[in-house]
């Protein structure tokens, strides 16, 4: 017997016709979405999708990693925790130039946003007057500029924006019930503030979560409910598979049914129309078939390179052969070249910079 439509699931035509950008969606009716038949929740992920974006383009991201490792907090997915015994070695902040030349090649394989991420707790003092430089040099390319520095306050948020600095990211990770089977060196208050902190400073939010840590169906209803509480929604919102790190807490965690992602894609693209839902770390371990549910199920966009910060991503060379293969093409921006320019720039870097790993792309920061 088929599965019938839950009572309580939003019509289709209210979603994909439907001016209003709501803010109010109850954890039930963020369930009945869940449980919708497979393809009647893609369809409608499709018809939400397609009256907001071209359903074929892809905003393009690269994030380098300008401090590694030794990171004072506990989450317990993290590689860069200095809680946990992992081979990953310890960095000190990167030199300036060096961060401008890697903006600059990334620029030239055709991204339109460089991300710089660094394992704090929050900036210092000294390491934010050299952040704000960094951003400065990479808007001046052309660039759009995206930061993850763990929390920030009114004033650090005020300065960065006042830097050139577009968007901050800042996960919540997973609802606020099972955060603490996660983290507790920070509480879910503190990352809501700065959240805050970034949109009262003017700058767009990046704010996603991670799923596969072993929370129930109903904590990646209740993350998606957080996200969708903030006004305006986040500009961007990353879903993470969890990329399990040996020597983590969450290293021998059930995997994740790739279709229950694929109905968190479709949801998220559903309660946040206007949001880019970025298909972010966990690409690596996914099949092609799943990265292309993703992209049905209202994906656009991705984080392009070698690894993100400190886990795999698939290599540069075999994301231009899957744009390929489904007829993707990197979103046009006005802070890049356009379509054209930029197919042409990712082939011709596939062919210059073939197996070196020049990128250090984005992820679970």
């Amino acid at each position: 017997m088929p599965a019938q439509r839950p009572d309580n699931a939003p019509d289709a035509l209210t979603l994909a016709g439907h001016p209003a950008i709501r803010h109010d969606w109850s954890l039930e009716e963020i369930e009945a979405l869940f449980a919708l038949p497979f393809n009647d929740l893609l369809f409608r992920a499709q018809q939400v999708h397609r009256a907001h974006f071209d359903a074929n383009a892809v905003q393009v991201s690269t994030l380098l990693s300008i401090k590694t490792g030794a990171c004072p907090e506990d989450c317990k997915y993290c590689p860069q925790s200095g809680h946990y015994a992992t081979e990953l070695e310890k960095e000190k902040l990167l030199e300036i130039e060096k961060v401008v030349e890697q903006a600059r090649s990334a620029k030239e394989a055709g991204a339109s946003r460089f991300c710089m991420g660094a394992a704090w707790r929050s900036p210092r003092e000294k390491d934010l007057r050299v952040v704000m430089e960094m951003v400065s040099q990479v808007k001046a390319l052309g660039l759009e500029t995206c930061m993850t520095l763990g929390m920030v306050d009114a004033d650090q948020a005020r300065r960065l924006s006042e830097a050139g600095l577009d968007y901050y990211n800042h996960n919540l990770d997973t609802s606020p019930d099972y955060y603490g089977e996660i983290i507790t060196t920070r509480t879910y208050a503190d990352r809501l503030d700065t959240l805050a902190n970034v949109r009262e400073a003017g700058m767009k939010v990046c704010s996603g979560g991670i799923l596969g840590m072993g929370e129930a169906p109903r904590d990646r209803a209740a993350l998606l409910q957080q996200l969708v509480r903030l006004e305006p929604h986040p500009e961007s919102v990353p879903i993470n598979m969890l990329v399990k790190v040996p020597g983590t807490p969450l290293e021998d965690v059930e995997d994740l049914d790739p279709l229950e992602f694929i109905r968190a894609i479709a949801v998220a693209r559903i309660l946040m129309p206007k949001s880019h839902v970025r298909l972010s770390a966990g690409r690596e371990q996914m099949a092609e078939s799943t990265q292309a549910m993703a992209f049905l199920a209202g994906a656009n966009s991705i984080f392009y390179g070698d690894t993100l910060l400190t886990t795999g991503n698939p290599q540069v060379e075999r994301d231009r052969a899957l744009f390929d293969k489904l007829g993707l093409h990197p979103e046009r921006r006005e802070t890049c070249a356009d379509d054209g320019q930029a197919q042409a720039a990712l082939e011709d870097a596939i062919q210059r910079q073939r197996g070196s790993e020049l990128f250090y792309d984005a992820a679970q920061a």
